[in-house]
């Protein structure tokens, strides 16, 4: 089983881009960490607090009795993420220390400059923690590592619908998908503003789905080519 690192600008990035994904790896038997750049503090309706309970809420919703989806908060300062050299070697240390093997970080083209800030972060962090002769701060001592891939989730500001790299079947997990961002009151029922935003989900995943013919479905993006040992689920095997 694999070492999964899903790094979100802030709670709630990655359930509502990715959280059928998340409860699937779960199901599977990796184990999963959602790294939280920031609190998502302020916004209209949240506070730290809040937030908080309301993350670790999701973590819970999208785990199994057996396999629990973990959460960490990073700290950086909300709505001014900046990348940095020491921004990357925070994250570098939490790569380091849970042993990522694959990396989940939000789609490269967005409005939001704390997405993109992260999402720049992330990348490097990866070529930064398997440098050798150099510790990183929280890397709890553990050796150089290099994550064997990066994946891209849609979290995206722009109205933008780019060809994914690929497309999951996530239709078994809708429900714990839904509850997961229902989770967020603050940021959905609270907010006048958000009030639609799980119907809008809803409906991204099943056009997503629809490409694939199922019933709901969660588009990722690589940069690098996805290597295979056969052709079962590319042609339907």
């Amino acid at each position: 089983m694999a070492n999964v690192l899903i790094v979100g600008p802030h709670p709630d990035d990655a359930e509502f881009s990715m959280g059928g994904s998340i409860a699937l790896l779960a199901a599977h038997g990796h184990r999963v960490l959602l790294l939280d750049v920031t609190n998502g503090e302020p916004t209209p309706a949240g506070d730290p607090a809040t937030r908080a309970a309301e993350a670790a809420r999701a973590a819970e919703i999208l785990s199994t009795p057996h396999n629990r989806v973990h959460r960490r908060l990073l700290g950086l300062p909300n709505r001014t993420v900046t990348h940095s050299v020491e921004a990357r070697h925070l994250v570098a240390g939490v790569i380091r220390a849970f042993g990522a093997d694959a990396l989940f970080i939000p789609y490269p083209e967005d409005a939001h400059p704390d997405h993109l800030a992260v999402t720049r972060i992330a990348e490097d962090a990866r070529f930064d923690a398997k440098l050798s002769k150099l510790a990183m701060p929280g890397d709890d001592g553990q050796p150089p590592i290099h994550p064997s891939r990066v994946i891209y989730y849609f979290a995206t500001h722009l109205r933008i619908i780019p060809q994914p790299s690929f497309i999951l079947d996530v239709s078994p997990f809708e429900p714990q998908r839904r509850a997961a961002v229902l989770a967020y009151h603050s940021q959905v029922a609270a907010n006048p503003r958000n009030a639609d935003l799980p119907a809008w989900l809803d409906r991204q995943a099943a056009y997503f789905g629809s490409r694939i013919g199922v019933h709901a479905g969660e588009p990722f993006w690589v940069r690098e080519p996805l290597g295979l040992r056969d052709f079962q689920g590319v042609i339907g095997l």
